[in-house]
């Protein structure tokens, strides 16, 4: 885990040159490319990210990059559909290393069921799938339940707490689960017991998700970014929604328990590519790193672009005290 984090971790500034990569024509990534994971390796940053063609069937491609904004592509993607249950997708990627093996938690999609699954490599190329974690469990529940497996989402942290590993997962609201492998997951709570849920009347009142790998802070918290949603009217009328990213904390003594969240979104739809594509009105994240000094986070933009923000620790919070 990263070090030398303050929460809240910003302020975040969109790169300039966003979209930092975009779809390309006549191939498996030519129509979305969004959503990544991200991690360094060596002297490069390293993106997982989700893309498809017109079907709509995710797969995971990898790119690299020496400065954390410009990236080499993989011709082909490194995880795609082989199972039933994920015969409509790989979606939505994050990753952990860990003494020397990744893994990588993404969701499959059979058109029905999302599931939390699981996938392992000691190289980013050669995958074993484990399948998906959690076998009748409705991260909704609370709120608008599937009537099906539904379980979106899951961030691993990569060092144990209280002798055991420890996963945040859920779309909708955030449960957790522990292991003793790392392959085999137990959530700790029923679905009918989030450890965090929707803020009524802010930026995530509809649903809240699990964004980026925990990064520790400068006084031993895990801090952690977060997507959320609420209903959006657009002008002509019709409804939608709209996606923010935010922060929480969590104790590492006392792991199941929301310390603090942003009041406010730190990343938010304001540019072309964020108000317009498959799902527009989308900023979502799922990508953080601290890569020469300053944290990228990267981020899907109406499920059809990649974009990064990046927070230089040089900069702070308070600008206005300073001038």
């Amino acid at each position: 885990m990263f070090d030398g984090a303050h929460f809240p971790l910003g302020p975040f500034v969109p790169y300039e040159g966003n979209p930092i990569l975009r779809p390309r024509g006549g191939s498996w990534e030519s129509t979305n490319l969004y959503n990544p994971a991200a991690l360094v390796d060596g002297d490069e940053v390293v993106l997982l990210y989700r893309a498809h063609a017109e079907d709509i069937v995710s797969h995971v491609g990898l790119a690299r990059s020496s400065d954390g904004f410009h990236f080499e592509r993989e011709e082909e993607p490194i995880l795609s559909p082989s199972e039933d249950y994920e015969v409509y997708g790989c979606e939505d990627p994050r990753i952990a290393l860990i003494d020397g093996t990744y893994y990588l938690t993404y969701t499959g999609w059979d058109r029905r069921s999302a599931q939390l699954c699981l996938a392992t490599s000691t190289d980013l190329h050669t995958w074993t799938k484990h399948g998906p974690l959690f076998a009748d469990f409705d991260t909704f529940a609370t709120m608008d339940p599937r009537g099906r497996n539904w379980s979106k989402a899951g961030v691993i942290v990569p060092a144990q707490m209280q002798g055991v590993w420890w996963m945040y997962f859920g779309e909708g609201a955030i449960y957790w689960a522990t292991s003793d492998d790392l392959i085999h997951w137990t959530p700790g709570t029923p679905d009918s017991e989030p450890m965090y849920t929707p803020t009524p009347g802010s930026f995530d009142a509809g649903l809240v998700e699990i964004g980026t790998s925990p990064v520790l802070t400068d006084n031993g918290l895990l801090l952690m970014l977060t997507n959320g949603a609420t209903s959006h009217v657009h002008d002509d009328g019709s409804s939608g929604v709209d996606y923010r990213c935010g922060q929480i904390v969590i104790d590492p003594d006392d792991p199941t328990t929301v310390l603090a969240r942003m009041q406010v979104p730190w990343l938010q739809p304001q540019t072309f590519e964020d108000l317009h594509g498959l799902v527009s009105n989308v900023t979502f994240v799922e990508g953080l790193v601290k890569f020469r000094g300053r944290w990228l986070a990267y981020y899907g933009q109406s499920d059809t672009t990649l974009a990064v923000a990046v927070h230089d620790p040089a900069h702070p919070w308070g600008s206005a005290l300073r001038a």
